[in-house]
């Protein structure tokens, strides 16, 4: 990393753990005590750019940064490195840009009083605040704001910082600075806003905004989403405009000498700044449901299908020092792209993500002596409502793993079904017709896997879906060997039995306030099905405790169930030998190493720890330090 980078990434640190500009100084006295020297961000699998806002190239160091939630993915994409700034405020990081000398990063959060971080900026406010502010960052006043009527996407300043541009629904809006008179004011003064002459293309919706650069410095392009490029000239007119053949346009990054255009179906298009002239078009990512474990040629990446469906480009962001294009798609993919030379384009980075919220993560479990793993030691599964269970090992150094030409860390996807749309992310796309987001998930059309579990042997993956299908896979060739609509709603939790219990069980629970427990030996037939809870049920356990075999579970019915196994003429069954009613929803559990107690992690952010044999409550312990949230996951070693 070069000197710059490793400037900016000490002075966010300080910044982004300092008080906002909003929020005063918090009270002496905290005796907390600091974790960040115990555990460390290694690494970051995700990212949550939205549109270009949310995505910047350093113009010193050539680093890239982007959100992953409420943190700050500084990444070299040449050396396949990350740093990290984590917002301690926890709060979603929706927006960010460095200073034009690379030595300062503004960002924007969302959430309950969100703030804006550092540098000379103007602020534009959540699209209900409607508000646009201009503030002294070091002074931390507002030196001049307004209201907008409408709302806005982008905003762009320009070259010499004399005006800014603001982007929207129908609405294009230049903001004037009058530094003299800021300064002699102490108090905010109002923001002199003129509108863009839109003429014939008023009823636009302007999706990004981007002021020229060296000899187009007067000039302002933006681009619609019907897919039109337009250049507004000094006297705010709209002077030229070209199509961009293409169903949406999402994003716009301009240079000196070329316009980038992100468009739909992985499009990217480059002009001249000059006449807005085409130039040419950019490679595409990968399609969508490939098996990025083939893609181990470059011929295979740059091979297109016609009947191929590929992810949209949301944000486009240029690198002047390397002459590098970020691209980020929605599936939740980035690629960074070498434009030095327009008639070869090369492939500098690139990754793939889950595109929706991650339900569970799963090791894949060392092999015990004699026994020959299916996949590479270190790897680990998660599932996603995106429909897939993707496998990953983030070991660089493992000789053994298969490499692919997308990911470095992404081995295999495993896709539920042929179906590409949930693979895309619904808040990337730019809407021009309502401010409001329709819920994706209703009942009819919920997808997705909201839970996993990899058998003790490390053969079998089982994953239960938001509908209530169980799937079972052979890991060794990660294909389908069960299919079966075991539930009436979701399944919420998978457990199979340990070695040391004897049995090859699977028990599987859901929202319907049952459990099935299916024999892995037999096919995975039923064994027995228990309906006990009152409501959804949230976990569920096997141990092998004082000579028996136990299975217990707890649900949001705030009930815990602890079963022995006995053994009768129809076979195995479970019989409840306690039930305990606590005052809090419990919502994960996991047994000790020496089987005698069970961790139970609760709603009140509390941890029960409960006697296995005769059901009695030890200890609890408060599991988080703060006094917000709710405790979703335990997990003992």
């Amino acid at each position: 990393m070069t000197v710059e980078g490793s400037t900016i990434k000490s002075r966010i640190k300080s910044l982004l753990r300092s008080p906002s500009i909003k929020l005063r100084r918090s009270k002496p006295g905290n005796n907390k005590e600091n974790l960040s020297n115990k555990v460390t961000l290694e690494k970051v699998l995700g990212i949550t750019t939205s549109g270009n806002r949310a995505l910047a190239s350093d113009p010193r160091s050539g680093l890239v940064a982007y959100p992953a939630g409420c943190v700050v993915v500084l990444l070299n994409p040449k050396k396949n490195k990350q740093h990290h700034i984590v917002n301690s405020f926890r709060k979603t990081i929706t927006t960010l840009s460095f200073s034009p000398d690379g030595k300062y990063m503004v960002t924007g959060e969302s959430g309950h009083m969100p703030a804006v971080r550092q540098v000379h900026l103007g602020q534009l406010g959540y699209q209900h605040d409607m508000i646009v502010n201009v503030w002294a960052w070091k002074k931390n006043v507002v030196v001049a704001a307004n209201k907008v009527s409408s709302k806005v996407a982008a905003v762009s300043f320009s070259d010499d910082s004399s005006y800014f541009v603001t982007a929207g629904n129908r609405h294009i809006k230049f903001w004037y600075l009058d530094h003299t008179k800021s300064s002699k004011v102490n108090a905010t003064v109002p923001l002199l806003g003129r509108s863009g002459l839109l003429g014939e293309l008023r009823n636009n919706f302007f999706s990004d905004v981007a002021c020229g650069k060296g000899r187009k410095a007067d000039s302002t392009f933006c681009i619609t989403t019907s897919g039109l490029l337009c250049e507004f000239n000094d006297k705010r007119l709209l002077d030229k405009w070209v199509e961009l053949r293409t169903t949406m346009a999402t994003s716009l990054s301009v240079t000196e000498d070329l316009i980038f255009c992100g468009c739909a179906d992985g499009t990217v298009r480059a002009f001249s700044p000059i006449n807005l002239h085409f130039i040419c078009t950019l490679p595409r990512p990968h399609s969508l449901g490939t098996d990025i474990a083939t893609v181990v040629e470059a011929s295979h990446l740059f091979s297109y299908k016609t009947d191929a469906r590929y992810p949209d480009t949301v944000a486009v962001s240029y690198d002047p020092t390397n002459r590098w294009l970020s691209c980020v798609y929605n599936d939740h993919s980035l690629y960074v792209w070498d434009v030095r030379d327009l008639r070869k384009v090369g492939k500098v980075y690139s990754a793939m993500y889950h595109s929706a919220c991650v339900w569970s993560v799963e090791m894949y479990p060392e092999p015990r002596e004699g026994e020959q793993p299916c996949l590479p030691l270190g790897s680990f599964l998660t599932c996603s409502s995106d429909n897939t269970v993707r496998q990953w090992n983030t070991d660089t150094h493992n000789a053994s793993l298969s490499r692919n030409l997308i990911s470095n860390d992404l081995q295999k996807v495993i896709y539920m079904d042929n179906s590409t749309s949930a693979l895309l992310d619904p808040d990337c796309t730019v809407s021009s017709s309502s401010t409001e987001k329709a819920d994706p998930q209703t009942s009819e059309n919920r997808t997705g896997i909201r839970t996993m579990c990899v058998s003790p042997d490390g053969q079998h993956l089982a994953s239960g879906d938001r509908n209530g299908t169980l799937r079972i896979h052979e890991l060794e060739c990660m294909e389908e060997i069960m299919n079966v609509q075991a539930h009436d709603s979701e399944i919420l939790c998978l457990e199979y039995s340990k070695p040391e219990t004897g049995f090859k069980l699977l028990a599987t629970a859901s929202r319907d306030r049952l459990i099935h427990v299916l024999d892995a030996e037999r096919e995975y037939g039923l064994v027995q099905t228990l309906d006990e809870h009152s409501s959804s049920i949230t976990a569920v356990r096997f141990a092998a405790n004082d000579g028996k075999v136990r299975m217990i579970s707890c649900g949001a019915d705030k009930s815990i169930y602890f079963r022995t196994a006995q053994k009768t003429d129809e076979g195995t069954v479970f019989t409840r030998t306690h039930h305990i009613v606590r005052k809090t929803t419990l919502y994960d559990m996991d047994i000790d190493p020496t089987h005698k107690y069970a961790a139970i992690g609760c709603q009140d952010r509390s941890i029960r720890i409960f006697n296995i044999s005769n059901g009695k409550q030890k200890k609890l312990y408060k599991g988080s330090q703060g006094e917000d949230g709710t405790l979703l996951k335990v997990q003992t070693e």
